[in-house]
């Protein structure tokens, strides 16, 4: 006979989320074929060529910089809010506040740009069979199926993500290998030395950092499932640490290996000679294995976008589910659903919200990769950016008036990171028009600016509740886990 269990109102499904589970939500976002095939050729073209290999190196080991202090915090504040959370129990509820609504500009930003991006791939890659549908159709089906897996319990999305990224890894280091195996290009590709400072400053190190950045994006978000995890305090740091290092270790590898496979010393030529850079890896994939691979690699990027948005639509629900149970957004936001304990009104909103902007784009005919997908994408980095940036100044408060934590991981680290993500938000921020090709019409200011008015209003709303019921803005970002 199966025992009954009690299921408690408004809270999200317990113990549901063990490491791998959340390893794998947390690396979908960052998309590994997505930013093998699509970020990487760009950031050797206009970053610094041979030089992304360390470039990587160097970015892995701010990330765990970062994550000291954010793992150091995550076992005293269990709470989905992530961000927000810290930023509440740190700096105080207006600061948490005005993190809440950055958060949801932001993911809502990738969520908007991927959704444009995808469509625009698959309307490429399924061509080659055959099928010619415009580019919005995919996105609409994707919008669906995304809103359908969201709605329900987070375990059914994290066994189709586990799968997805599975697949996406093995493809790419199915190319690895083969490269390898021949010895890269002409056979004495391998001698290159990821090691060389000098190829760091070869070209424009900023610019490889932005497009080598956004493979960390998403390694934020374990916290996020902190409430759903098994044993939290255990498996969210253990899932940060173990995703940074995935991540790092396979673009090190990768970005190595195209090098190797192009020649460094024909690597800008190569790219620069092509009508499209991002064809790169699937020129590769055709050179040393077979055209059959290389198709396979077109259709699991559709599939790793895919996992993308699923990833950042969780993301989403989650932050608003929490700042409706904190007092932020509306009431109905912080209810959960009653059979699946989904965070499912925040899940319909934003699935709502996309339909919206695939309509605006597609109605008014702008390209969805060239447009939708890069005016709108880098809002969403620049929020992660910021946010990265006050949470480091959040764990220092938070151990400065709590006590523990050591030296390193809450002083020390999280100072170093914060000052670095400060640095790089500035920068975004100021050449955002040249980043994304925004620059008439108002857009490069427009859309940046959108973070900080996010900031601002959740600040206010903060302040709102204080004003209003002082007992529940005290409660901010407090933990759920007992």
């Amino acid at each position: 006979m199966s025992e009954f269990k009690e299921i408690a109102p408004n809270r999200l499904r317990r113990n549901s989320l063990g490491l791998m589970a959340v390893t794998f939500m947390v690396i979908s976002a960052a998309a590994p074929l997505t930013g093998v095939a699509g970020a990487m050729p760009l950031a050797f073209l206009l970053g610094n060529g041979t030089g992304v290999p360390l470039t990587f190196i160097l970015l892995t080991l701010l990330m765990l910089a970062f994550a000291a202090g954010y793992v150091a915090m995550s076992r005293h504040v269990v709470n989905a809010g992530a961000f927000y959370a810290y930023a509440a129990r740190g700096l105080g509820g207006q600061w948490g506040g005005a993190v809440s609504m950055i958060a949801l500009v932001a993911y809502n930003a990738m969520q908007f740009g991927l959704i444009g991006l995808l469509g625009g791939v698959s309307a490429g890659v399924f061509s080659q069979f055959g099928i010619n549908l415009d580019w919005w159709v995919y996105s609409l089906i994707s919008i669906i199926l995304v809103g359908v897996l969201g709605y329900r319990q987070v375990d059914l999305s994290a066994k189709v993500m586990i799968v997805l990224v599975g697949l996406e890894y093995l493809i790419v280091l199915i190319v690895d290998f083969a490269i390898l195996g021949a010895g890269g290009a002409e056979g004495t590709g391998l001698a290159v030395n990821i090691f060389d400072f000098s190829a760091l400053n070869s070209g424009s190190l900023t610019a490889a950092v932005l497009f080598c950045l956004g493979s960390f994006i998403g390694i934020e978000a374990t916290t996020i499932y902190g409430e759903e995890a098994k044993d939290p305090t255990k498996t969210i740091p253990q899932a940060t640490y173990l995703s940074i290092l995935m991540i790092g270790v396979f673009f090190v590898f990768t970005t190595w290996l195209m090098i190797a496979g192009t020649g460094a010393d024909k690597l800008l030529e190569t790219l620069g000679g092509l009508p499209d850079p991002t064809a790169h890896f699937f020129i590769l994939a055709e050179t040393y294995t077979n055209p059959t691979v290389s198709m396979i690699a077109g259709l699991l990027l559709v599939s790793s976008l895919f996992a993308a948005l699923s990833a950042f639509h969780n993301y989403i629900a989650r932050y608003s589910y929490v700042a409706g149970r904190d007092g932020l957004l509306p009431e109905a936001f912080g209810k959960t659903h009653d059979a699946h304990q989904s965070p499912h009104i925040g899940s319909v909103v934003q699935s709502i919200g996309a339909l919206i902007v695939l309509a605006v784009f597609a109605g008014l005919q702008l390209d969805p990769i060239l447009n939708m997908f890069t005016w709108v994408s880098q809002v969403g980095t620049l929020g992660v950016i910021g946010m990265m940036g006050v949470t480091s100044l959040s764990v220092i408060a938070f151990f400065q008036k709590q006590g523990g934590g050591s030296v390193v991981s809450a002083m020390i680290l999280p100072a170093l990171s914060g000052l670095i993500m400060a640095a790089l938000f500035v920068y975004i921020f100021a050449n955002y028009g040249d980043l994304t090709g925004t620059t008439g019409g108002g857009l490069s200011l427009i859309l940046p600016a959108l973070i900080p008015v996010g900031g601002v209003v959740g600040f206010l709303l903060a302040a709102r509740l204080k004003s209003s019921d002082p007992a529940r803005f005290a409660k901010m970002g407090m933990n759920t886990a007992e």
